[in-house]
């Protein structure tokens, strides 16, 4: 997925794959996706690529539309994989609804995220191990954030449902975080600042509705907003073989 500024409108590419991207709307400078799977996801062995791609000056809002549940799997791994980059002055906002890693399912996650000069993310990514009445299953995530200036952001989470480890999420099941990178977003009670601009907001608990962060996630993208393009506003909305990939250019 990929924008780019233009007149009249911005232009934007969408490849549909194993997720399936929709344009909600667009201006000169911004896109706002909607995205959701386009088959059943995510099934042991299956692979997951998504590159996204922000242009200088551009903004893309990515909303998921529909979650993720790793179901359970006895051979391979799940992979999925987020690479990003945002060009200078450019702003990327993707709000991901929660991933269920259900019980017996293996996934392996990452998430790679490149800033130019002046540019800025929000992103926001819930987990939730288990459906209702499991345990859940095994994760290995790992982000790395980088700007111009060089490593803003780098973690590795490994959870395991059946064992779990104090310290790390210990009896919580939900795990919700956003981050927010190349600014400083207004101060939040428990959210952690970054050396360089930025800051990461986190929640546990053993429900996603108990999380407070949807006013988090406001206020943060909002404030990137304010910095870059204004996206234009959306309608109210109430191992396996690989997959056939169609690519889609929109002028």
């Amino acid at each position: 997925m990929a924008v780019r500024a233009g007149d009249p409108r911005a232009h934007v590419d969408l490849v549909v794959g194993s997720l399936a991207p929709r344009l909600v709307s667009r201006t000169s400078n911004s896109a706002h996706v909607a995205v959701s799977a386009a088959g059943m996801l995510l099934l042991g062995g299956d692979v997951v690529h998504v590159e996204v791609d922000v242009g200088p000056d551009s903004t893309l809002e990515l909303e998921d539309v529909g979650g993720t549940v790793a179901y359970p799997a006895t051979g391979a791994a799940s992979r999925w994989t987020l690479d990003a980059r945002v060009g200078s002055g450019g702003t990327l906002l993707w709000r991901a609804l929660p991933l269920v890693v259900a019980e017996g399912a293996r996934v392996e996650r990452r998430t790679e995220l490149g800033l130019d000069t002046g540019a800025r993310a929000v992103i926001r990514e819930t987990i939730v191990l288990g459906r209702q009445g499991e345990s859940g299953g095994t994760l290995t995530s790992q982000v790395s954030i980088a700007d111009a200036d060089g490593p803003v952001l780098f973690e590795t989470l490994e959870v395991d449902g059946s064992a779990p480890e104090p310290g790390v999420l210990g009896p919580a099941r939900v795990l919700d975080a956003v981050v927010a990178v190349g600014f400083r977003p207004g101060a939040e009670p428990g959210a952690m600042q970054l050396d360089q601009p930025g800051a990461v907001a986190r929640h546990l608990g053993d429900q996603t509705h108990e999380s407070r962060l949807d006013d988090v996630w406001a206020r943060w993208s909002t404030g990137a907003r304010s910095l870059g393009g204004v996206v234009a506003p959306a309608p109210a909305s109430g191992g396996s073989p690989p997959r056939e990939v169609e690519a889609r250019s929109i002028e």
